[in-house]
Formats: structure tokens, sequence, C-alpha cells
């Protein structure tokens, strides 16, 4: 199993632009509690669009439990004890794909607009580039979830694909999926800011 690189360098604490600090770190098995309560702080509307259930215990008990860095890398952002942001880096362990990864970030409400997500996706980027690959892809909503495209362009994240009505959104109206990737050898551009 492919153990976190530079796990030594975690916890690390960060400041965001509200001078606000939030400590950094791999998601740990005891984190099972705050994790389900950070999900639920989440609107409804927004986890609609998640990949899974996140405000079912059993999803996030099976997170916790069977945590496997070999396919999912997640790190958590903390204040006060609380988790605020959830960051994951999906690895394919398919031989055709093994330089891919993916990238999901999650924000608090309360952590929005003060450089949280993109610092996530930052970390994410550098711990894939630790790991050798080669592109990272984003995946998100395009009329619903334009605060994550923007940040992950500000990141230097650039869309290669449109996909016309790929999701259905928490109304029942079919919304166009936007793909987006950025090459982790030029760490330069994106760990800049």
């Amino acid at each position: 199993m492919r153990g976190l690189p530079n796990a030594e360098a975690y916890p690390k604490d960060i400041m965001l632009r509200d001078g606000d600090k939030v400590s950094v770190r791999p998601l740990d098995p005891d984190d099972k509690v705050r994790l389900l309560e950070f999900f639920e702080r989440i609107p409804e509307e927004e986890r609609y669009y998640l990949k899974e259930n996140v405000a079912s215990a059993k999803v996030i008990h099976g997170w916790t439990v069977n945590m496997d860095f070999a396919k999912v890398i997640p790190i958590v952002a903390v204040s006060n004890n609380a988790i605020v942001a959830d960051a994951t880096l999906h690895l394919d362990r398919t031989p055709a794909r093994a330089h891919l990864g993916e990238v999901r970030v999650v924000v608090d409400p309360a952590y929005r607009e003060v450089g949280l997500g993109g610092r996530l996706i930052r970390e994410i980027l550098d711990i894939a580039a630790n790991l050798g690959l080669t592109k990272v892809i984003f995946e998100l909503v395009c009329q619903r979830e334009m605060e994550a495209v923007c940040a992950a362009e500000r990141v230097g994240f650039k869309q290669v694909a449109t996909l016309e009505d790929r999701v259905k959104d928490f109304w029942g109206n079919y919304q166009d999926l936007m793909v987006l990737e950025i090459p982790v050898a030029d760490r330069e551009r994106w760990w800049k800011g």
C-alpha cells in the first residue's frame, strides 16, 4: 500500500486571507464524528453533487475505517477541533491511467472566499507531484459549482471538456459537467499564491 508522501510535513498551520488560521493534516480514523458533522453543515443541495452520500454515518465510517492511501488520499483542514474542509486525491490503479489523479474539495460555507479551497487544491497537487503523477483532473457542475471552478482556474486548472447535460441538479434540471485539468510538473505555476 502506498503511503502519504511527505507525511512528516503534516500538520501544517496555514493563515487564511481573513487572518484566521487552520491546521491541514491527513484524515485520521478518529475523525469519524468530526467528518460527519462537517458534511452535515454543507447545504443539502451542494451535497447532492458529491459522488457518495456524505450525510450517511455508514459512508463516513467506511471512509475512516478503510482508508487506503493507494486509492484515495484524504486531507482535512481543522479549526477549533472541527473539520472545516475536506480534500481528496483519487488515484487510478489501472496501469494505463496510473499517471492521473482526480481532486475533490468541499469547504464549509463559513470558510469560503478566504483562500482555503485554493490552498487545499495546491496541497493535493503537491501530493500528486510527490507521487509522480503527471496530471490532475477536476470535475465540476458548470452552473452550480462556479466558486469551485474559479478557485481551480486561479490555481491554474484549464477547462478541457464540457459534457452537456451530464448531471441532473437538485431540482431535476440537466446541467453540464466541466472537466478541468492541470499538468503537475509545473509546480511553480500552481504553487504561487
